[in-house]
Formats: structure tokens, sequence, C-alpha cells
């Protein structure tokens, strides 16, 4: 508040009570099940199906899921959320490796990480004798070229760069590995160390060198080095196993940095030859007392964790012998390569690698998951909106027979922990028929007897649909629909708003070229009172959603949230309040905050009557907002309750149009 000293005006700026109120996004759709590739059990969001490809690898021909996204982005989705949940139940494992105290596992199960993940170590830009505990580590995905750098981190547990932590941030750590085990007997030996025995550093080789450097005075010399790959096992297809490095009339470096240049040089050399697509750099790593040692990583061809051995020239070679004078001569001339994950091999300071193991497809507890471990349906916990879910795997069929179910899953038990997450997170849960209900009589047993879901906050649809499939040559295959029902519902959203019925002639189906049974209106009148929503093909129009009733949608229920659209409303409206009164809390509760409430939330329910999201041709036949003495009593103030009243007329879907037609007697002349 201002002090008044001076006659004259004073201009004082007071805190408005308006708080607007944005709507939420509607059209979020999240998948659950089985990818290719991808971080298991982490949810992440995805713009388009090319972001998929990268994170998931694309569409599997054994992945419900990647069709289904295909399919939600191809009918007008623009927003998502993957869930990937591996068939652990059944063995899938992740590729590891382990070294010194710590074992890595990829954070993608199966063997697509075998022998394409490394992780390096060295102690470049550092200063070992200062912090002996302090080294720069790189993970590397050799099937996309990523690099993840984490310099300067340490093996001292206490402190807040200690790698695991650093590496197993969720947020800024690796989306490769994570550190899954650490042994504490080696940490705290380690933990204990000198400069001379630092965690062992992938790559180096040989003695120490020092500069300046020189052979008797000879400016320039021929030489010669004898490289030989040495494997662990041999690689499939086999490797040479000598290489030669020559270099004629080569000036002997006076520095260790020139030294690291030129051997890098002529192995490279040797290579592009001997060895097409393999290659190796070489660079200088500091050791105690301010010498080096040369650090030789190699990557060659579908052998990442090979290593190297060098050697001098073959006597009578006329070649001069300088593996002396590069430090490539006595004790530990063998580089230990790169610590590669799911090679099964070990070798040098790599004292364990375990392959990655695929599994069978996921089970029912596989996609239930584990609230605690954040894990199958409930990584979704983690994520801060979505409004539709998709679980096609929860009704997938066995490869060897379509028409019949995985018997390893349990559809009711997934769909009933998946409709109790979205009753939680105000989401609608698309419920995909069994590859098995085939026929009229099929879906009625399934939807009256089989299916034992029952909430306002989902919906089942009949038949599955038939698309081409771009892994076998675009011959039609029979799909679960909730990726196409997911993505004609964000159309829907986007051209509409949410309170339009996401069915009729202009909810097509893109890409859907038949179905597996072809409806007529008889038939789909059995489904309809049920509560089934069906697909239909129509002259003209094509495939279409013919149908937009809830799982409580049967006639003889007589539910107040009988039709998709007016549950999705009341859904929508309950988030953006949810998310819009976050003020109130710890306001004074009294006929201030009551008036502001009022204004603000009324502000929010008029722009949607504008819209024509409620029936009513004035605001008091569309809507109400009530706050006042009568909703919150004296009681409820002492208690700190505050009770907003908002009421709305929602529009329901004209879903069947009688057309009378009335025949008039003929009318004489007067």
């Amino acid at each position: 508040m201002a002090t008044y000293t001076y006659p004259g005006v004073y201009i004082q700026e007071l805190q408005s009570g308006v708080h607007p109120i944005s709507g939420v996004p509607t059209s979020i759709a999240a998948f659950i099940g089985y990818t290719a590739t991808g971080i298991d059990n982490r949810a992440q969001q995805i713009f388009s199906f090319s972001d998929f490809e990268r994170l998931y690898g694309g569409v599997a021909s054994n992945s419900e899921l990647s069709y289904a996204v295909q399919q939600f982005f191809l009918n007008g989705g623009a927003q998502a959320w993957v869930v990937r949940t591996p068939g652990t139940s059944s063995g899938a494992a992740p590729a590891t490796v382990a070294f010194g105290p710590f074992t890595f596992s990829a954070l993608s199960s199966g063997k697509a990480a075998n022998c394409r993940l490394l992780i390096d170590i060295d102690y470049i830009g550092l200063n070992p004798s200062t912090d002996p505990t302090t080294f720069n580590l790189t993970v590397t995905n050799l099937a996309d070229g990523t690099t993840e750098p984490f310099p300067s981190v340490t093996y001292n547990l206490n402190k807040s760069n200690f790698v695991k932590a650093v590496v197993n941030d969720p947020d800024n750590g690796s989306q490769l590995v994570n550190i899954t085990s650490v042994n504490s007997a080696a940490l705290t030996a380690l933990s204990a160390t000198t400069p001379a025995s630092m965690l062992p550093v992938t790559g180096i080789v040989g003695t120490t060198i020092t500069a300046p450097l020189g052979i008797g005075g000879t400016a320039t010399v021929d030489y010669g080095l004898a490289l030989s790959t040495v494997l662990p096992q041999s690689p499939p297809g086999g490797l040479p196993l000598s290489i030669k490095v020559l270099a004629k009339n080569s000036v002997i470096p006076q520095t260790l940095s020139g030294i690291a240049a030129q051997l890098q040089q002529a192995i490279n050399a040797a290579l592009a030859v001997q060895m097409p697509k393999a290659s190796v750099t070489v660079t200088l790593e500091p050791l105690s007392g301010g010498t080096a040692a040369l650090r030789v990583n190699a990557l060659l061809p579908n052998c990442p964790d090979a290593v190297l051995s060098f050697a001098a020239p073959l006597a009578g070679s006329n070649l001069t012998d300088v593996s002396a004078i590069l430090g490539l001569s006595g004790p530990g001339v063998v580089n230990v390569a790169h610590y590669t994950l799911g090679t099964t091999h070990v070798w040098e300071s790599q004292s364990a690698s375990a392959a990655g193991v695929d599994g069978n497809l996921p089970a029912t507890q596989d996609l239930i998951g584990d609230p605690a471990a954040f894990t199958g349906v409930y990584a979704l916990q983690k994520v801060d909106l979505f409004n539709l879910l998709s679980i096609p795997d929860a009704t997938r069929a066995l490869p060897s027979d379509p028409s019949s179910l995985d018997s390893t899953v349990d559809p009711n038990s997934i769909y009933s922990a998946a409709i109790a997450l979205c009753d939680q997170r105000r989401a609608f849960l698309l419920i995909d028929p069994p590859p098995n209900v085939t026929t009229v009589s099929g879906a009625v047993d399934w939807k009256s007897t089989n299916l034992t879901v029952v909430d306002p906050n989902g919906a089942a649809f009949f038949p599955r649909l038939r698309l081409p499939d771009p892994k076998n040559g675009y011959q039609l295959r029979t799909f679960a629909p909730s990726g196409v029902v997911a993505g004609v519902y964000a159309t829907t959203d986007s051209s509409r708003g949410v309170w339009k019925a996401p069915a009729g002639i202009s909810a097509v189906l893109n890409g859907v070229q038949s179905m597996v049974y072809k409806l007529s209106d008889p038939e789909n009148g059995v489904l309809n009172p049920l509560g089934l929503n069906c697909f239909r093909t129509f002259p003209v129009y094509g495939s279409v959603l013919w149908g937009a009733r809830t799982l409580v949608g049967a006639d003889a229920a007589a539910n107040q949230w009988k039709y998709v659209p007016v549950r999705r409303t009341a859904l929508f409206i309950e988030e953006s309040l949810y998310r819009g009164t976050k003020w109130v809390v710890f306001e004074p509760n009294d006929e201030l905050l009551w008036a502001s409430i009022r204004l603000n939330v009324g502000a929010f329910m008029q722009s949607l009557f504008l819209k024509g999201a409620f029936q009513g041709t004035t605001p008091d036949e569309a809507y109400l907002v009530k706050c006042d003495s009568e909703t919150t009593t004296q009681a409820d103030i002492d208690l700190g309750i505050v009770n907003i009243l908002v009421g709305f007329a929602p529009l329901k879907p004209a879903e069947f149009v009688v057309i009378q037609i009335e025949q008039l007697a003929g009318q004489g002349q007067s």
C-alpha cells in the first residue's frame, strides 16, 4: 500500500478476480502393448508415426500396437503416449554387461540391443591424480549412431554426480541403458583407489609413453605393425585374423598427439582395404605423472567387442620395429575394446555380458503391470494427461490361428485394471472385439455375457476391421479397431467438438478395406440396443463408425451416461475445472471467493455454450453454476470445504431419425 504524503492523485493496481479456465485436450490417445524396440514400461509422447518409428522401430508383424498407432495417425490423431510392455513373464530380458562394480542393462528388453550398445570409459580432459574417482562415460547405439556422453561422473556414491544417479535419472539420464546393480564390495575397494588402479578404461593399450620421441636421430622411418583381431568367439562370417599396417617414409612425431594421429591414419588406411566398414580411433589417455597411454577403440563389422593386438613386423620385412617407441610392447598390449551389452563374452575387464531375450508376447500380468513399479497400464500414472486408452494386445490372435484367442491373455482382467485407471484419470477406454467374435450371435454373447466390464468410461465395438498390411505385401489383415476409432474420435473432436457424437457418415474409417462381417440394418438393430457400436459400409460414404454408446449404453440399463459424447463432454468439463480451479485452494472461504468462482466457472461454461456444446437457447437453459451459502454451509467452511455445483444440459445424438409422411386428400377448387 502506498504512503500518502502529498496532495495529489495516486494510482494503485488491484489484483483481478479473473482466473481464466482453459479447456483441456480431449483426444490424446494412450497405447499399451508390445513393440519391436523401445524403452520398457515407460510412457513416451509421440506426435506422428515417424516419432513411433524412431522410438519403437515402426510396424512389426507381431506388434498389434504398432498397427494401431499407425491407424490412429492415419485417421486424424495428433498426439499419443506409448507404453512398451515386453513379455517379462515368458522370459523376455534385456542385454547386460558387467565390468568393475557396475552392471549395465539395456532399457529395451529383447535381442535388438545385442551387440549394438557400447559402454566406454575414459579420463580425457580430467586430472586423475587430483580425483581418481572421476571419469567420463559414453553410451553408443550402433543401430542409429546415437551417442550419449556423461562427462565427469564418479564412482563415489556420496557425491551428487555418482554415475548410477546420473545414468538412471529419468529426465536427463540415458535413454539407452541404466545401471541395474552395483557390487558394494567392489565399489568399496575401488573407492580407495590410487591413480595407478583406476576404473579400467576401455581401449587402453601398451605401456606409458612420453615425448619427445625419436629413433637415433633418424628423421624418417619405414615401419610396420602386425594388427590382429582377437575375438572371444568367432563372429558370423568370420573376420581376417591379421592386418598389415605400413607407414612408408614416415616422420616419427615428436608429440604424443602426433603419434596418436599418425597411428590412427595408418591403421584406418589398412582397414579400408582389408576390412571395409571397420574403423579405429586413436586418442591419448592421461595417466599419473604427466605421462599418457594410447587409447584405441575399434568398431569392426558384426563384432563390436573384438579387440586388437599389436606386434612387431615379421622378421626379414626390412621394416623398423617401433612398437616399443609407440608404447605398444610389453604386457597389456591387447586393448579391451568396448564394454558391449549382449555378447555373452567375458573379456579383459568385461566380467560378464548376458544376451537380451525376446521371450513371447506380453501376457495378462505384463499388460496389467505393477502399480508400485509403474509398469504395464500403471506406467500411465506418470503421464500428465491422456483421454483415450487402447490395448490392442488384450484380444490378440495367435499367429497360427487367427480365429482363436491367445490363451496367455485374459481380456476381462486387463480391461478391469484399465477401466479402473480410466475412472481415476477421467479417460475413456476403447474395447476391441475378440478375434473369434465374427458373427452377430457371437457379438451378442460377447457383449451380454463374456464382457464383464460395465462402466460409463468405455465403449465396445464390432466387428474387427481389415486393412492392408505393409509387412506382408499389403495383403489384407484383420486388426483390432481401437486405433482407428481413436483417430476418428480425434478428428471429430477437432472439427466439431467433444460434444459431437463421433459417428455417422462423417466418421469415415480411413484405410479400412473391409470388415470381418458386413452388417445389415436389422442386424445392426440387434446390437445397437445392447450398447455395442457397429462399423458399417454404405455406398458413396464407404466404411464408417455407426454407433456412439458407452458400455452402459444398453437400452435396458436406462443410464444417464448412455451416449459417448455426453460422457466424454462430462469428463472434459470435469478435467478442465479440476485443473482450472486449483487457485481456489487455501483462499479465504467466504462470499468474495464464491463470487470469484462463479465468475470464472461461469465464463468457462458460457464459452462452451457459445460453441454449441449444450442444449437450450439461453444460458439459463443450458447450464448452471452455483457456489454460495446454500452449497457451502458453515459446517463445510469449518471443515475447509467449498462446494461448487455445475450442471449442464448435454446434447444427445439424433440416433433415430423419424420421418412422418401423411397422405392428404385432394382439395377441390373453390
